[in-house]
């Protein structure tokens, strides 16, 4: 049913987009910058990971397809990737990296260029998102009115991820790192939970091509 494919669509880009996440990091990448310099580069960032991730759910299989990968081993390899980053979240690894990252691009002098590195890309539009972006793509089976709602949900997240960006100061004060710790780690369960599917998935249609 359409309405479960959609529930399925928002709860799994949600968990693995986390856009409370990244309140803390768009601060410390936009530190010294006005108000409306950062709303451009939040609108930017924002504009970028959309078309990335709408790119990857309307060709994505197509490019899988030409690399000469079955789908059925894409739900694997791509579960198993969601999985290790259920992993870091539940043991509060990615938000280190990801402020990593951030500490990385200020330091190499990038701050003209944050929207589209790291913001836009890996922060937003990571592997972790491109890859679950493309599972749901296949799940829709080719069916318009699946994909239409796809894009959607993208659209939704990412204007999530642009209203954490725009109002980052009071996010971060109002989760607090605890709010953070424990909001990650809850999501870290309920992503690691949808890896499993997504692996399980994989290994039955490999196992009923074989059969066949």
């Amino acid at each position: 049913m359409p309405a479960d494919f959609l529930l399925k669509a928002f709860v799994t880009l949600f968990v693995i987009v986390d856009p409370l996440a990244l309140a803390p990091v768009f601060l410390a990448l936009t530190s010294g910058l006005g108000n409306a310099e950062r709303r451009q580069v939040a609108l930017r960032a924002v504009l970028i990971a959309f078309v990335v991730l709408t790119a990857f759910a309307l060709g994505g299989q197509r490019f899988v397809a030409l690399l000469g990968i079955s789908f059925p081993a894409f739900r694997i390899a791509g579960g198993l990737l969601l999985f290790s980053i259920a992993f870091e979240m539940l043991f509060e690894k990615r938000q280190a990296r990801h402020e990593a990252t951030a500490e990385a691009a200020r330091g190499e002098g990038e701050i003209q260029q944050i929207a589209a590195f790291p913001l836009a890309i890996p922060l937003i539009s990571g592997p972790g998102a491109i890859t679950a972006t493309m599972l749901l793509a296949a799940s829709a089976h080719g069916d318009y009115l699946r994909l239409g709602l796809l894009v959607a949900v993208i659209a939704v997240v990412m204007a999530g991820c642009l209203t954490v960006a725009l109002l980052a100061s009071r996010v971060d004060k109002l989760l607090g790192v605890t709010g953070r710790i424990v909001f990650s780690r809850l999501l870290g369960v309920v992503l690691a939970a949808l890896a499993v599917q997504f692996v399980v998935d994989g290994v039955s249609e490999l196992v009923r091509g074989a059969s066949s």
